[in-house]
């Protein structure tokens, strides 16, 4: 399988503490992946490397099939690259409407002067009832985002994602907080956006990773501590002594 992602010996120090030590990753252009890990496992700076908000001291970052060196490039441009993030609390507008927001995802993307002189074209109109479709979203399409559920606000902040095409999605802890029903359906909008990009998910709710039935990444300490299915890794024995605690 050709790697969509490869990081390679990358490590960060922050005042002494060294929250990645040498960790290698990889995934691949359409793959779903669980990261999980105690708290202050280097989850969160991880994601925060990919998407060039945190700056790695040592190792290698490359995207893509012409393998760009991501770590010469600023947020902006990686994100232009194809990196999306969404973080655990999804941000949207409240007042706007469920296609006015993604309207607005769509126009993001375009030149400062093409966002002044905008105007509504039925193109745009077909890429945000597709994008609605895909997030689980069109039935409240003209409904305000506000009153939204926050599962739905979840899969709008997706919507908004996808509207900028990314081909690999850093999702963090989408099933918090979130109903059973909502938690369903979250997994299997995770896996069905997989068959597309490569998705990276943060969570810590095993049971949700579970019905995602992908590889896992284990991290402990910075590193990587083992990787397979769930059931391999919650079987591997330093698994067993760090992150599970028994």
């Amino acid at each position: 399988m050709t790697s969509l992602l490869e990081v390679s010996g990358v490590s960060v120090m922050f005042e002494g503490f060294r929250a990645i030590n040498n960790l290698s990753f990889q995934i691949g252009s359409a793959e779903l992946r669980a990261v999980i890990g105690r708290n202050g496992a280097g989850k969160t700076t991880f994601m925060g490397i990919v998407t060039g908000k945190t700056r790695p001291d040592k190792g290698q970052m490359l995207f893509g099939e012409n393998s760009i060196t991501l770590l010469k490039l600023s947020q902006a441009q990686i994100a232009r690259a194809g990196v999306g993030r969404k973080f655990q609390r999804p941000t949207v507008f409240e007042d706007q409407s469920v296609e006015d927001n993604l309207l607005l995802a769509l126009r993001a993307s375009r030149s400062p002067r093409s966002v002044l002189l905008y105007r509504r074209k039925p193109e745009h109109m077909a890429q945000v009832v597709a994008l609605a479709a895909e997030a689980g979203l069109a039935d409240p399409l003209a409904s305000k985002s506000g009153g939204l559920s926050h599962g739905q606000n979840h899969w709008l902040e997706i919507g908004m994602l996808l509207a900028q095409q990314p081909r690999l999605l850093l999702v963090d802890e989408p099933a918090a907080e979130m109903t059973l029903a909502e938690r369903e359906q979250t997994s299997t909008l995770v896996v069905n956006l997989a068959k597309t990009r490569a998705v990276v998910l943060v969570e810590h709710d095993m049971e949700f990773v579970r019905r995602l039935n992908c590889k896992v990444t284990v991290l402990h300490e910075g590193a990587v501590l083992a990787e397979g299915t769930l059931d391999h890794v919650t079987r591997n024995q330093p698994v067993i002594d760090v992150y599970l605690g028994r």
